[in-house]
């Protein structure tokens, strides 16, 4: 008897999401030997711990749903263990900041969306809470390259934005997109298919510029200019996930942390874009790491105090 095309698609669609996944294996065999995290990012690897451990418990409560459950199993498998190996070699202050984030996110966000996702809802409501919630942030980590993709553009180099990674995230979109109209799942198959789109976006991004001069000094200090404000809004947004998690509240549908505080679109620290990337988490942000780049802080004009001063 032939094999379920469903089925046949969806072990190809775990061997090329683990090949992702263990993509950054390089990266932490690096910071092990040096003992140092140097300048690499770890809120990619925060997010998509909560995305893989949200898609592991979506292919639990959906019938048939064991190929989603092994290979998001898998990868959150392998990003606890980056998880972990981080918060062992990272600074201390580093350190306190991530731990009050993972304690946020992938304990108490997480915990809550299980408790009341299997204590207040039932049937279908269950499923199409944790797949809302599962789209949503596969679209986001889908939404990362946007940031590489343009720091291409800007630097006219594609140093930072290798052309394996790029095409398995291509093939990746593309095959779970099969899958899902095989199974006709749309909670898997919008976010792959705008994450195939993009992935063919970056493909053909790669081959116009593979061959293209850099960018001048000028260019290069204003992208890291950009890279610094972006610094400035996570450690912004880290602060308001930790204090949306003290009003989350149990109703009888889903009660989601708000952020209160500053707007999202502020100018000054380019905050709006700052959310995007800490939903996102796709490889293609995890392999960004490896570019060092200055981290900016910002301090305030205390004009009040200099006019004292002068008095």
């Amino acid at each position: 008897m032939a094999a379920d095309p469903s089925f046949v698609v969806g072990i190809i669609g775990n061997v090329i999401s683990i090949l992702v996944f263990a993509s950054p294996i390089k990266t932490f065999r690096r910071i092990v030997r040096n003992r140092s995290t140097e300048d690499f990012r770890w809120l990619p690897y925060v997010t998509t711990l909560l995305s893989t451990s949200l898609w592991t418990f979506y292919g639990l409560l959906k019938p048939g749903g064991l190929l989603v459950v092994t290979v998001n199993g898998a990868g959150a498998a392998l990003e606890a263990a980056y998880v972990t190996l981080y918060l062992i070699y990272a600074p201390r202050e580093t350190k306190a900041k991530m731990v009050k984030l993972v304690l946020a996110v992938n304990v108490g966000f997480l915990a809550a969306v299980v408790v009341v996702t299997l204590a207040a809802l039932h049937g279908g409501a269950r499923l199409l809470t944790v797949g809302v919630l599962c789209a949503v942030l596969t679209i986001g980590m889908y939404a990362a390259p946007l940031g590489a993709m343009r720091t291409v553009v800007k630097t006219r180099s594609v140093e930072y934005m290798p052309f394996s990674l790029s095409f398995f995230l291509f093939l990746n979109g593309g095959v779970w997109s099969v899958y899902s109209v095989l199974v006709k799942d749309y909670f898997i198959g919008v976010p792959n298919a705008i994450g195939f789109v993009l992935g063919t976006a970056q493909l053909v991004l790669y081959m116009a510029y593979r061959k293209a001069a850099p960018a001048r000094k000028d260019d290069d200090d204003e992208a890291a200019s950009e890279e610094a404000d972006e610094e400035e809004g996570l450690a912004h947004l880290m602060g308001q996930v930790e204090m949306a998690q003290r009003r989350v509240r149990l109703h009888k549908g889903l009660s989601l942390p708000k952020p209160t505080g500053a707007p999202l679109s502020s100018p000054r620290n380019g905050f709006g874009s700052s959310i995007i990337k800490s939903l996102s988490a796709t490889p293609v942000e995890l392999h960004s790491v490896m570019h060092q780049h200055g981290h900016g802080r910002f301090e305030p004009v205390k004009k009040h105090d200099d006019a004292e001063a002068n008095e």
